[in-house]
């Protein structure tokens, strides 16, 4: 397929570069949210460079190797592939095909942008390397009449010690009753005077759990506070704070 020969012709420089450095062509927003009562959701592209960018979008499953034109995701989006010149905008059309997905809960997807730059104009710059960059959001399919309110849902995460992934130090565990994802920028521990953080964030699904490594935190006792900074559906901050049980 002719999209999947160009994002894996680039494969290697994006997977050193994806997240590394900013972008020319730039996504207006940090993450997605499709209800699944709409035909459509947009999602606009600026291009902030001097150059004319070749862009690719796809939608993947959480697998960020694998090859666009082998992945199957509920959703078409158009234009797929497109020229991006300087200051100028690209609004994408993200719409669901239809296939079954979970109606109780939330499903996540993720968006993929890659910015190609161009060749070099002339011979001076011809032994230049031209890095493409690849940019991913996630993408929440929400389903219709859930319960409860997603800017809620930090607030009914339950808390737990335990013990880190290897056996080394301790970490949390976190309980999620809600049917949304819940993800974080930081997570802290307060306990003994001391501040454990865990300052690579993470995401919880729903009616699940997860673990969440927290740097050098060791026998913490229950009734400690965590202080977390949740992401809400339009990138901002849902700061609260909770007591560890047992």
């Amino acid at each position: 397929m002719k999209l999947g020969r160009i994002a894996m012709g680039v494969g290697l420089a994006c997977a050193l570069m994806a997240g590394a450095a900013s972008a020319s062509v730039t996504i207006g927003g940090t993450r997605v949210v499709y209800p699944l009562d709409q035909r459509e959701v947009t999602v606009k592209l600026d291009n902030d460079s001097a150059t004319p960018s070749l862009v690719q979008v796809w939608i993947d499953d959480g697998h960020p190797d694998a090859k666009p034109g082998d992945i199957k995701v509920p959703f078409v989006i158009t234009p797929p592939i497109f020229r991006m010149d300087p200051k100028k905008a690209q609004t994408l059309r993200v719409m669901y095909s239809g296939e079954a997905v979970p109606t109780d809960r939330e499903s996540v997807y993720w968006l993929n942008v890659l910015d190609i730059p161009p060749k070099a104009a002339n011979k001076d710059d011809a032994n230049v390397l031209q890095i493409a960059y690849r940019t991913r959001i996630k993408v929440f399919v929400r389903p219709t009449k859930l319960a409860g309110k997603p800017e809620d849902a930090p607030s009914q995460l339950s808390w737990k010690i335990t013990a880190a992934p290897g056996g080394k130090g301790e970490a949390l565990s976190v309980t999620n009753p809600t049917p949304y994802y819940v993800s974080f920028s930081e997570v802290d521990v307060e306990s003994g005077g001391h501040t454990y953080k865990n300052e690579r964030g993470g995401m919880v699904a729903p009616r699940a759990t997860e673990v969440l490594p927290v740097a050098q935190m060791n026998a913490v006792a229950t009734g400690a506070k965590v202080h977390y900074t949740a992401i809400s559906d339009y990138g901002g901050a849902l700061t609260g704070d909770a007591t560890i049980g047992q």
